[in-house]
């Protein structure tokens, strides 16, 4: 049996929930989704101002492809809340368990370490908090007015859970105004009982169009994972889902299974495939489409919000 460690070395399963689940077979990567290990004078600055600010990314703790990029030039994608998620989804490399209580020093630590890399664009993910009552939305709008006090020119891009059975608190979040609200569709709804339990598919599309609903200007974000066994058809209507929701930007990568006890891949779809998807998405009205092998929700996610925002001020003239 395969036991996960976690990533601080402790001898305990990084996910104990999936221990007892049978092995799945990993594939071998093709080429275009070979990428460089991390090491770079860049990177290791980044992790330098991480550590100094006890911070937590979803870059370290969902194993992402691209950190070695990404940190190099100084991007970094704030976990906050906690390293420990209330869900086990089967994609997810983030650990499961029964969070700590909320750090009340969190925002002003995070919002530090923004104004010391020097941010333009900064991304904020969380794990979910089922165990909280508002599901972290006000913790959420802390960081925000924290990076606008310590940051103001730091456009702010948060990454949200769906604050499933909260009552509405996502309205915390959307009232404190972040630059670009992103939550994840993940996959499509058939996959849901399998690879995403813990969520409802259709709860994750209210999220986005009541975002639309309570802040019209708002840029709204979600993104797709592909490999998990969806079809191209199944594909094509949540991209329909998500324009009547009024999703602005849409992102589709490859999935990328983080162990053997996670859900295997099914097959790697190739780059051309990728641009056909894109192709697709933008014909169906989205403003910003990113789709390819390795894209991920906050890859490049400056330049990108820069070219959102360069295609709404050009569709309005």
């Amino acid at each position: 049996m395969a036991v996960v460690i976690d990533s601080l070395g402790a001898q305990r399963p990084r996910h104990p929930e999936k221990q007892n689940r049978p092995d799945t077979p990993i594939l071998r990567k093709p080429e275009w989704l070979r990428v460089r290990a991390p090491g770079s004078a860049g990177y290791q600055e980044t992790l330098s101002v991480v550590k100094a600010h006890g911070l937590t990314t979803v870059c370290q703790e969902a194993a992402c492809p691209n950190i070695g990029e990404c940190w190099s030039v100084g991007h970094a994608t704030m976990m906050i809340m906690g390293e420990i998620c209330t869900r086990a989804c089967s994609f997810c490399n983030v650990a499961t368990g029964l969070p700590g209580e909320l750090d009340p020093t969190e925002p002003a630590r995070v919002a530090q370490a923004v104004a010391k890399m020097g941010l333009a664009h900064v991304v904020v993910t969380s794990v979910d908090r089922d165990d909280l009552a508002d599901g972290g939305a006000a913790h959420f709008a802390a960081v925000i007015r924290a990076i606008r006090a310590a940051a103001p020119a730091t456009t702010i891009e948060v990454l949200t859970p769906d604050f499933l059975r909260k009552g509405g608190s996502e309205q915390v979040v959307i009232d404190a105004r972040p630059d670009v609200f992103n939550h994840n569709l993940e996959t499509v709804p058939r996959l849901y009982q399998t690879i995403r339990p813990g969520a409802r598919y259709y709860q994750s599309l209210r999220l986005l169009d009541r975002v639309k609903q309570r802040w019209p200007e708002a840029f709204t974000k979600s993104g797709l994972m592909v490999g998990l066994g969806e079809t191209k058809e199944e594909v094509l209507q949540v991209m329909d889902d998500m324009r009547v929701a009024g999703v602005d930007f849409l992102t589709i990568g490859q999935y990328l299974q983080p162990t053997r006890k996670h859900a295997a891949i099914d097959r790697f779809w190739t780059p051309e495939e990728f641009e056909n998807l894109a192709a697709i998405a933008r014909s169906k009205g989205f403003l910003m489409v990113s789709a390819s092998p390795l894209t991920r929700s906050s890859h490049h996610a400056g330049e990108d919000f820069a070219r959102l925002r360069a295609a709404r001020e050009g569709k309005a003239a």
